[in-house]
């Protein structure tokens, strides 16, 4: 026993003393922070800070905002002050001036050990370079290359909803989130790598790659590991989660599965005589290893094969539960506002087709409203957090103030400094939407109040697909995506509420996954009540 003390003792010791200088550390910083003297909550917890708050109630710092103003602290986990800012000029100067305001190292680190050195997990010059090479392959004339393959797969999601219902007249439950889910990642597949997951097939055993996803985003609790895992505290990123395992399983098949494309694409590619041949070959991955192949770009210009094979992952995480969840969400709201569906549903039925082009889609005025609405109130991202990479001084268009009452005009910035981008509290701000801001309205779209000019975006005067330079890459592909799923849905079926009003919540954390209020247990779920639409 004493022998196994005198050897534990050293790094009984050392571990103390990291946590020590750790602490001391965080006491220093918060000492000589800018933020101290600017208002905020209360800190309910020394060691969550504000952060089980929010968890809790999905709409704590909208609330926050409507009570402290658009700029204020509030304190994240060990009592870190972090900057919140709804303030349309502080947010405009954040996201033109990305060398600056840049992902949490954490976080990067946390998507590449998950995605490899893609799109996602990239900053500075690696970023810029990347999106130059990938931007021509989400242009409109590769988009509308893909309608037939949101088309085939919105019409096999029916067919399967068809078959659950049978020849009943009744409604039936369906949790529509489950097997959207599945449908955006057979379109991921096919528009993204030519590639047949055929999640849909109900005699096919589970797809593994759902599986994992499903572990990853739909699972209760992630939020507070996630919270853990990319933390600025070092101290708390290597805490045992319940669901590293889960997290290391999930890499692996993904890094599998894109070294495999990877191989498969060049052999395609030289086999057909270089990237220059001409090729049937129009699914994104091909596009883009096409284009990083070509000679016309510099050898300083193009990508890795580790950067090529981190998009894989990278598409996977942008457009897979984002676009599941944005749908189920519209779904969900054309189930209590059912006025709102027959509008919709008789102009879906204005088109005389059941395979509209890109063109068709987007001349559907109120079928646009309800997708913008959608995304306005539910975007999928909720927020989003930068850190300062370097000093700087942040411009306010509305003072905020101290706890002296005292107006400030612009907010000194210190180096790792986190700042919150909290883009659903600025899409239903009510000093720029109105007093209804947060009520789901698609008619407000035909007539916007001046103010929402000044939210920088990159689509719709919303920050749902962000601005700035980090803006989303395949905004216009999931907007496509979108529209055919809800056109061939709603054409073929009547949402009704499956559960009480307010029973159906978001999560707390950064994706805005729904849950059932009395379920959270089973992780994220959007229940409704389907029935066959009969004319």
């Amino acid at each position: 026993m004493h022998a196994f003390l005198r050897l534990a003792l050293p790094f009984l010791a050392t571990a103390a003393g990291y946590v020590l200088l750790q602490l001391a550390q965080l006491i220093f910083r918060d000492l000589r922070s800018p933020l101290r003297n600017l208002v905020g909550p209360k800190s309910p917890s020394i060691f969550f800070g504000n952060v089980k708050q929010m968890e809790d109630d999905p709409y704590m710092t909208w609330k926050w905002r409507n009570t402290f103003g658009a700029t204020f602290q509030f304190k994240s986990l060990l009592n870190v002050r972090e900057l919140y800012t709804a303030d349309t000029v502080a947010l405009e100067h954040i996201v033109r001036n990305n060398f600056i305001y840049q992902k949490r190292a954490t976080l990067q680190n946390s998507n590449n050990t998950l995605a490899g050195q893609g799109l996602l997990g990239v900053e500075g010059e690696t970023h810029k370079r990347q999106r130059r090479v990938m931007n021509p392959a989400f242009g409109t004339a590769q988009i509308r290359g893909m309608m037939e393959i949101f088309l085939e797969k919105s019409v096999e999601l029916r067919d399967v909803w068809t078959r659950k219902i049978g020849d009943n007249s009744k409604s039936t439950r369906i949790d529509i989130l489950d097997w959207l889910s599945k449908m955006t990642l057979d379109v991921i597949g096919q528009a993204g790598f030519d590639y047949q997951f055929d999640s849909l097939n109900p005699d096919k055993k589970p797809n593994e790659i759902h599986e994992t996803f499903s572990k990853l985003f739909h699972s209760p609790n992630r939020s507070r590991e996630i919270a853990f895992r990319t933390s600025s505290i070092p101290l708390l990123r290597v805490l045992p989660l319940a669901r590293r395992k889960a997290f290391n399983e999930a890499r692996q098949t993904l890094f599998d599965f894109g070294y495999k494309m990877l191989a498969d694409g060049k052999a395609v590619i030289n086999a057909a005589g270089g990237p220059k041949a001409v090729s049937t070959s129009r699914d994104l991955f091909s596009l883009i290893l096409r284009a990083n192949m070509s000679s016309d770009i510099p050898e300083d210009h193009r990508m890795s094969d580790i950067e090529v094979v981190g998009q894989i992952p990278t598409f996977f995480l942008a457009g897979h539960a984002t676009t599941s969840s944005a749908i189920a969400w519209a779904l969900y709201e054309l189930s209590v506002n059912p006025l709102v569906q027959t509008k919709l549903r008789e102009e879906l039925f204005t088109l005389s087709t059941d395979s509209p082009t890109l063109e068709e889609i987007n001349s559907l005025p109120y079928m646009d409203n309800v997708i913008r609405e959608t995304l306005r109130v539910h975007a999928p991202v909720s927020h989003l957090t930068r850190v300062a990479a370097a000093d700087d001084v942040l411009p306010l268009g509305t003072p905020c103030l101290d706890t002296k009452g005292r107006k400030l005009n612009s907010i000194t910035i210190r180096k790792g400094q986190n700042v919150r981008i909290p883009i659903v509290d600025v899409n239903t701000d009510l000093t720029l939407w109105g007093p209804d801001a947060a009520e789901f309205r698609p008619e407000r779209w035909d007539q916007l109040p001046k103010a929402v000019e000044a939210i920088p975006s990159v689509w719709g005067n919303m920050l749902t697909f962000l601005a700035g330079p980090h803006n989303c890459i395949g905004f216009r592909l999931s907007l496509a995506e979108q529209k055919v799923l809800l056109f061939v849905l709603v054409r073929a079926f009547v949402f009704e509420r499956a559960v009480a009003e307010g029973e159906i919540r978001r999560s707390g954390n950064a994706l805005q996954s729904p849950f059932v209020g009395n379920e959270s247990e089973k992780g994220s779920q959007m229940p409704l009540m389907v029935r066959a639409y009969q004319a």
